[in-house]
């Protein structure tokens, strides 16, 4: 699913920037034929002026295979310059029936080319043609005279060369263009659907272990309620254990529901961050106070040191309930006669808290996934606590809420240590 996506949104992108090139090139090139096309024929209507106005030859005249004298040729003419030494050019005198009676031409070029230009022309007399010959390109300017016509030729084929290797160019350049855009648009539409795929298999994930979790407890309160259906003969008072369980597996279906539900609203609610400063020091103390007697009763040693009158902005009740979610997990996860160490500091413009204890620790190729959601290390322990790994979940999502972080450090074996930091106000 995600290839075809990806491969959709490559295949827009190279038709985008197809069109594009091809409107670049083609204004390029339209814009450059129109230029040369224009030189060409100013460069014509000079050489004909000059055949028209008294060329070389204009006062002689000869049979087709005469010819007319040229400048340099001495004998008759006005007299006149020739035609600029860049051009090259000639001219054809025809009388009414075009037949061939003279030719201006500085150059020796046999009978039958002067024959077949002048077919050219009588198969298109207009003011301005073309035509390709023998492999050159001319222009052509066809004028009637007293005589007939004059058809004065001019070589084009540097210019004419000119827009063919401009073709060339643009589709080689284009090619390679389209090769480097296909490989660098595959790659970078790879990275943009990747946050998608993440996304969307963090989405299976979470269905699938949602599912999960609810499946033990349904079943449970439908084995029991099978019990109860078979012994319908029994008092309430004789069924009681299965009741129990009952509504114990509701209460746990009822928390992860919460749970679930909680974690929603706050992704949902990110952009509506509760601006208000509250004293962070008092919030952590008073979850210390709460937690102090179950800590305690488990018989572990518990120390903490807070400094206190440290300020944030947001809601308060949201923090103590990471604080509540860090020291729930110490306790649930220290040794027996370990210890948790509870620190509040301040740190630049950053409030950090941390709680540490003494445990098994959390292997490094875990510290980075105990925060999604319903990710435990040891999932039997967790059930057999009660948990559903959305604790650490919340936390992240309560703390990004709030434009912290949280993080976790844990030597396997000794002892485990999160982290978490608030912008503080002063």
């Amino acid at each position: 699913m995600f290839n075809r996506l990806r491969n959709r949104f490559l295949m827009m992108n190279m038709v985008i920037i197809s069109i594009i090139m091809l409107v670049a090139f083609g204004s390029i090139y339209t814009i450059t034929y129109q230029n040369t096309s224009h030189d060409i024929d100013m460069e014509l209507g000079r050489v004909s002026d000059f055949f028209h106005q008294g060329g070389p030859g204009q006062g002689g005249q000869g049979g087709p295979g005469g010819g007319m004298k040229t400048p340099t040729g001495g004998g008759g003419g006005r007299g006149m310059n020739p035609p600029p030494e860049r051009s090259v050019s000639f001219a054809l005198r025809t009388d009414a029936e075009w037949n061939l009676l003279a030719k201006d031409s500085r150059f020796d070029m046999d009978d039958e080319f002067y024959e077949l230009a002048k077919e050219r022309a009588v198969a298109n007399p207009v003011e301005n043609g073309r035509f390709t010959l023998d492999g050159t390109d001319w222009a052509y300017s066809t004028q009637r005279t007293a005589e007939g016509y004059t058809v004065v030729y001019l070589d084009v084929t540097a210019q004419q060369k000119i827009l063919t290797t401009m073709i060339y160019t643009f589709s080689l350049v284009a090619l390679v263009m389209l090769a480097v855009i296909y490989f660098v648009s595959r790659y970078f539409a790879g990275r943009s659907i990747a946050p998608v795929r993440e996304a969307f298999d963090k989405q299976k994930r979470f269905i699938a272990d949602a599912s999960h979790e609810l499946k033990t407890p349904l079943a449970v309160i439908n084995t029991n309620a099978d019990v109860l259906l078979a012994n319908s003969d029994d008092t309430i008072a004789a069924q009681a254990k299965w009741l129990h369980h009952i509504k114990s597996e509701t209460e746990r279906m009822k928390t992860l529901t919460n749970d679930l539900l909680y974690l929603t609203e706050m992704e949902d609610a990110r952009d509506r961050v509760l601006q208000v400063p509250f004293n962070l020091s008092e919030a952590v103390e008073s979850v210390i106070l709460t937690m102090e007697a179950v800590i305690y009763e488990k018989d572990l040693e518990f120390s903490y040191e807070i400094q206190p009158g440290l300020t944030a902005v947001g809601s308060s009740e949201q923090i103590r309930q990471v604080v509540m979610i860090l020291l729930d997990n110490a306790v649930k996860y220290t040794n027996k006669k370990g210890s948790i160490n509870v620190e509040l500091m301040k740190q630049h413009n950053q409030i950090q808290l941390k709680v540490s204890n003494t445990g098994d620790g959390i292997p490094p190729e875990h510290l980075e996934k105990i925060f999604d959601r319903f990710y435990r290390v040891d999932a039997s322990r967790s059930r057999s606590g009660g948990g559903y790994g959305l604790g650490l979940a919340i936390a992240r999502s309560i703390l990004e809420q709030h434009g912290g972080r949280i993080w976790a450090k844990s030597e396997p074996g000794s002892s485990t240590s999160f982290y978490f930091m608030v912008p503080s106000v002063f």
